[in-house]
């Protein structure tokens, strides 16, 4: 395949492989295509590695996964070498990895920073794509992988008079790269999604006053985060074999944590409140692994989502502003559970206060306040925590043409249609990593990363060894994946809430449970299953004779 660049018939840039996007999954996708010798171009448009790292920036963004877990595997010396200073990294010690990790790989020379790929057209007679990116240039390339991550494409509201407001305007998703200093400054926080949850209580420590603006509340427990001893880095190294396979193969998230053998009311109320309370002073995700059914069964999911409910009101002192920050809208972890630093405490401070923006909306935004029920709230700097257009918004920005002439975002105009995730009918020889219909945001980004990267890798070997041109998933095989995508989510808690899962979070979109809730291990042995027989599922063709792959 790399004879592409010696063509001199084809454009002066050719590749066999473009990646879109370098956060953790561009990386490691360019570092596999360079050890199998693909030639291959990674385009990112920031001035930097790191993806959702790179912009998430803003006051106490860290990770809700492990930092000993939210690491590649897939070098040995790596995972033992770098050492991780916390339980819970935060954002810059996350970007300082992926840097590291580019560094160490001598990865940076085959990306090209602060490029965004515009349009990707596929050439039906060459059988290649061919890609324009934001400076002008196009090239050519046999395959192209998206590897634009699920939570990068910010979603700035649509507030009346937004651009008329005088301070500053901060999103958390684009966060400044310089220091931000709210000392002095009266702030208003709108959004209590994870990025609110946790920059509130850092916000709220600069600040003159600190107002959040609340449409809904969300559930979250504490992190209970804490430095890492040597003795606790050298003990989760020794087990990474097992801790490695657990999480690929066992575990439905991607997490090495304890599984629940008994549902939640097969213990009595006593039994039940201690486990709640064992793991609440634990801190973390895992809190939702204190029994098997919380996301099947609602009244399982009420007894834990009381729990919480009751903590908040045990913290919280104002009994009013308690009862709006207990969720009652949508079962627990049916939106991702947010894990925090002290948010409930922080409204406990004289300096901060919560106004509800769901029974009485916001109705404009002034010069220097923001309007609720007709009172202004007045406010010298905003901070939108409105979090992202999830899994479908990076991909949807650019324009990407496959047979026919039909767009990705057409063919999408109703909701993501995928085969596993990983490539969508009628668009040959375009992967997505971590895409629709799989995995994805409901486990350990890193595990189900480098599953699909080595999924992908494996498959352009085997199309390599056999003189195989395209790849493309079968409409039959797509249509059959959508529909267990959704019987198994149907089975579950998920689709009661109105999440960004849903895409409810977008005015406009479709409401479709969007990622694959069968599990990590589930979906793994799926993949190598459809591997194993021929890539079922696919048509793969030479260049002049058509082939159709094993089913």
């Amino acid at each position: 395949m790399s004879s592409a660049q010696s063509n001199p018939a084809r454009a002066a840039e050719a590749y066999d492989v473009v990646v879109v996007g370098a956060g953790f999954a561009g990386l490691y996708m360019l570092h596999r295509l360079r050890r199998l010798g693909f030639s291959a171009r990674v385009y990112e448009q920031g001035g930097g590695v790191g993806g959702t790292w790179y912009w998430n920036r803003y006051p106490g963004a860290r990770c809700d996964v492990e930092s000993m877990q939210y690491s590649y595997s897939f070098s040995e010396e790596l995972q033992q070498e770098w050492d991780w200073s916390e339980r819970f990294a935060p954002q810059p010690e996350i970007l300082k990895y992926a840097n590291h990790v580019a560094d160490r790989f001598d990865l940076r020379r085959d990306i090209q920073f602060n490029t965004r790929v515009e349009r990707a057209a596929f050439d039906e007679c060459a059988t290649c794509w061919s890609v324009t990116t934001s400076d002008g240039k196009t090239v050519e390339a046999k395959f192209v992988v998206l590897a634009t991550g699920c939570l990068s494409n910010a979603r700035k509201p649509d507030i009346k008079g937004l651009e008329n407001f005088k301070g500053p305007v901060y999103h958390t998703g684009n966060w400044p790269h310089e220091e931000v200093d709210f000392t002095g400054l009266r702030v208003g926080l709108i959004g209590t999604g994870s990025s609110g949850i946790q920059s509130a209580p850092v916000v709220a420590e600069q600040a003159k006053h600190l107002t959040v603006f609340q449409r809904t509340a969300n559930f979250s427990v504490p992190a209970r985060n804490a430095a890492l001893t040597d003795e606790e880095r050298h003990a989760f190294r020794k087990s990474y074999p097992e801790i490695r396979r657990f999480a690929r193969e066992v575990a439905r998230n991607g997490i090495y944590t304890e599984q629940p053998d008994r549902g939640a009311l097969d213990d009595n109320d006593d039994i039940r409140r201690a486990e709640y309370s064992a793991r609440w002073e634990r801190g973390g995700l895992t809190f939702m692994y204190a029994y098997n059914n919380l996301g099947l069964d609602r009244a399982a999911n009420d007894t834990a989502a009381d729990f919480v409910r009751g903590k908040i009101a045990e913290i919280v002192k104002d009994p009013d502003t308690a009862k709006l920050l207990q969720p009652s809208s949508h079962p627990i972890g049916t939106k991702r559970i947010c894990v925090d630093t002290d948010y409930f405490a922080t409204f406990n401070r004289p300096n901060v206060s919560l106004v509800d923006i769901k029974t009485n909306p916001i109705q404009e935004i002034a010069a220097n306040a923001v309007r609720v029920e007709g009172k202004d709230h007045e406010v010298d700097a905003l901070v939108l925590a409105t979090g992202f257009d999830a899994m479908t918004g990076s991909v949807a920005r650019i324009d990407i043409l496959g047979r026919g002439g039909q767009t990705l975002n057409q063919k999408w105009a109703e909701g993501p249609k995928t085969y596993l995730g990983l490539m969508s009918a009628g668009f040959p020889n375009l992967f997505i990593i971590t895409g629709p219909g799989s995995p994805s945001v409901l486990s350990n980004m890193i595990v189900s990363i480098e599953q699909h990267v080595d999924w992908i890798a494996e498959c352009l070997t085997h199309m390599r060894m056999r003189g195989l041109t395209t790849i493309e998933a079968s409409g039959e095989a797509e249509d059959k994946w959508v529909a267990h995508v959704n019987e198994v989510a149907e089975g579950t808690l998920y689709p009661q809430a109105n999440s960004w899962y849903m895409g409810a979070n977008i005015p406009g979109k479709p409401r479709i449970f969007m990622p694959y809730i069968g599990g990590v291990g589930v979906y793994r042995r799926i993949c190598d299953e459809v591997a194993a027989k021929g890539y079922e599922g696919f048509v793969m063709k030479h260049e002049e004779q058509p082939q159709a792959a094993a089913s």
